[in-house]
């Protein structure tokens, strides 16, 4: 684009221009949502990642996805993300070309939704040539999902807390690194956020609300000073798990069978199904291999992977060619 036109003298005059970047290589990791009470608003990011290259086009166009995995469910919630992002900042969105790499499994309770609308996010903020503070990348993801717990978390990375305030969703990083590893039972068949809130109670008495708040504090107080003394007991929740066990009767046993293995603490990752356990580095194989026989013995089909934490979305931006 011509960013001036300068005189050089009475009879010339020089055009000088400014060569935008035409792609950007966007990573964004999963994450895990609740962590047992933080319900919609405890997260963390998950060293599983989804890479998105956006090329920008000459001209206004369409956005293009040249290469896509299987993994938005049906609905490319990348795109989706970009116009939501262009609407919000009362733009259009130029031509471009999107190809979307994931290693994140779908519907599976790691935040794969989440990691594509940030993606989204900020790949419509490189194709306007528009920057985005992390603060407006989570208040658009917050409420473009209606939750701001796995955006926070693959946005900032870490261990990360989120709220819905008057001015919009806001988020702070609880704990950028954890003293340990997460051990997390992935299962080989995908279960859908909405089955799994569907058979959620419309309300909750006043006792388990009470439980989980102290609880969420608890555990946000462990994971920012690295207590894992108090994980087994803040990790309890009485809102959502209980619930949801009845289409995942695998959760007791294997969060049972995690803790006696040595692990610190154990929950439902998001929605479910998969599982998830925080356990020190000399125990976390024993967890590992006593969650995959807990679950085997409910006929359940899984895989456990240790994973560390990760940090949140790099957006790296290629010089253009001169």
């Amino acid at each position: 684009m011509v960013a001036r036109i300068r005189r050089s003298s009475i009879r010339h005059w020089r055009r000088w221009t400014v060569l935008l970047p035409t792609s950007c290589n966007i990573r964004v990791p999963a994450s895990s949502a609740n962590l047992g009470p933080g319900f919609d608003s405890l997260g963390l990011a998950l060293d599983l990642w989804m890479q998105v290259d956006v090329t920008r086009l000459n001209g206004p166009g369409d956005v293009r996805v040249v290469a896509c995995d299987d993994l938005l469910g049906g609905g490319n919630l990348v795109v989706e993300a970009m116009q939501v992002t262009a609407d919000r900042l009362g733009m259009s969105l130029p031509s471009c070309e999107i190809a979307v790499l994931s290693d994140i499994p779908v519907a599976r309770g790691l935040g794969s939704s989440a990691s594509a609308i940030v993606a989204g996010i900020h790949a419509a903020g490189f194709v306007l040539d528009v920057p985005l503070s992390p603060a407006l990348v989570v208040d658009i993801g917050g409420e473009m999902e209606g939750h701001a717990d796995n955006i926070s978390a693959s946005e900032l990375g870490g261990a990360t807390v989120s709220i819905r305030a008057e001015r919009g969703w806001v988020a702070e990083v609880v704990a950028p690194a954890l003293p340990w590893e997460v051990v997390a039972l992935v299962p080989d068949a995908p279960a859908f956020t909405h089955e799994a809130r569907g058979i959620l109670p419309p309300a909750v008495s006043i006792p388990d609300a009470a439980a989980n708040i102290g609880r969420a504090a608890m555990l946000a107080l462990a994971l920012r000073d690295g207590r894992g003394d108090l994980l087994r007991e803040a990790m309890k929740d009485r809102l959502h798990q209980p619930y949801r066990a009845a289409i995942f009767p695998h959760l007791e046993p294997v969060i049972d069978a995690a803790l006696a293995a040595g692990a610190l603490g154990a929950s439902l990752s998001g929605a479910g199904p998969t599982i998830l356990a925080f356990a020190d580095t000399a125990v976390a194989a024993a967890v590992a291999i006593a969650m995959e026989a807990a679950a085997a013995s409910h006929r359940f089909a899984g895989r456990a992977s240790r994973l560390a934490i990760a940090g949140g979305a790099i957006v790296d931006v290629r010089a253009p060619v001169r």
